[in-house]
This record gives C-alpha cells, sequence and structure tokens, in this order.
C-alpha cells in the first residue's frame, strides 16, 4: 500500500541507517524521506533509537502503523514526524511528515561507503583526509566548515539512487545462483539407539 504513494526517485528497502535499519527510504533529487512500519505484532521498543538515527540523515520521517499503535506511539514522536495508519481498507494519514531540521553531515556520511566519503571531499580539494580512517572522517566533518550540508547531502542522494540498480542486479544474480544450486538433502535423522537390557541381579 505503501509502495503507490512513493512518487518519483528510487525507493530502497532495509537501508542501514545508524544502528538501524530504515524499512523504506524514498529518494529523489531533492529529499530522502525515511519510512518505518510498525504492525500488529510489532512493538514501540526500539521507537526511540529508531527516531535518533532518522533524524540525524532523512529530511523526513513518517511511521507506517496499525491503529491498535496510535495511541502509544504519538506522545513517542515529535511534531514533525508523520504518521500513517494502515487498515483493510488502505493508508490514511493522520499527520503529515514536516521538514527535520536535525540532519547532520557526519551520521548522513556514513550512509555511504567510506571511500564515497573520501571522493566528495577530495573533489573539494582536501587532500589531507585520503588517509583518514572513519572515526577521524566523522570528526572531520563534525568540525570542519569547508563543506556544506547541502552539497553532502545532495552527494549522498546522488550516489544512493546511482546505486539501486547495482543493488537490484546483484540481488537477481545472487537469486539465479541459488536456483541453479541442487536442492539441498534433507539430513537422515540421527537412529536412537536402544537401551541395552539390564542384566538380571543373581539370586545369593
Amino acid at each position: 500500500m505503501l509502495y503507490p504513494l512513493l512518487i518519483g526517485g528510487v525507493n530502497i528497502d532495509e537501508l542501514p541507517t545508524g544502528t538501524t535499519r530504515a524499512d523504506v527510504v524514498h529518494i529523489t533529487p531533492a529529499f530522502m524521506h525515511g519510512y518505518e512500519v510498525k504492525g500488529d505484532g510489532d512493538t514501540l521498543q526500539r521507537v526511540a533509537n529508531q527516531l535518533r538515527c532518522y533524524g540525524e540523515v532523512y529530511d523526513f520521517v513518517t511511521f507506517v502503523v496499525t491503529e491498535k499503535h496510535l495511541p502509544k506511539l504519538l506522545p513517542l514522536l515529535p511534531e514533525w514526524v508523520g504518521v500513517l495508519v494502515a487498515s483493510a481498507a488502505g493508508l490514511r494519514a493522520h499527520r503529515a511528515a514536516r521538514y527535520n531540521a536535525t540532519v547532520a553531515m557526519a551520521p548522513i556520511a556514513r550512509l555511504l561507503l567510506l571511500t564515497e566519503v573520501k571522493q566528495f571531499l577530495l573533489a573539494r580539494g582536501l587532500t589531507g583526509v585520503s588517509t583518514l580512517r572513519s572515526r577521524e572522517i566523522s570528526q572531520f566533518l563534525r568540525t570542519t566548515g569547508l563543506v556544506t550540508l547541502s552539497s553532502l547531502a545532495q552527494y549522498v542522494r546522488e550516489r544512493l539512487m546511482a546505486r539501486l540498480p547495482e543493488r537490484l542486479l546483484l540481488r537477481a544474480e545472487r537469486k539465479a545462483e541459488r536456483e541453479r544450486l541442487p536442492p539441498r538433502k534433507a539430513r537422515p535423522k540421527a537412529r536412537r539407539r536402544k537401551p541395552a537390557p539390564r542384566k538380571k541381579a543373581r539370586a545369593v
């Protein structure tokens, strides 16, 4: 029900984001919108951590939940987080997502490979970053005034959008490889040994 609402750009499922994974991320040249889906069988235990991770990198965040979760979820969400309610009739908007002003450079850069981030920085003449480690790159992005958030965010969106065909191709290759492999034979169950008959005690 969600996918038809995501117009333009690409959709990436299970995108690693901080210490969690976003269920669906809608990426266009202009923004990234993270969606977290909570069905009846899910709990709300991870909402706080998910909000922290999503709030650092996505321009918009929306939770897609069933009616069951709505009363307990709403007090946990900032006003800028959107909410869609799922039912058998479809999705209805409880409230629209607003622009998130808490995106930061170091977390958004971690959506990419370290080599990609270095390429971005090297293209801007920052040659000293080529030997830095991931932690040092993050520290640099937290303190530098030589890079703007808007330029880095645009680069991240472009790289993630360009990478989707590669991801889909790799997924198709893995699926084809699995189909070529012969089915695994079930292991025969180990036979249980019968206990040895007890010897009758001799009468004294």
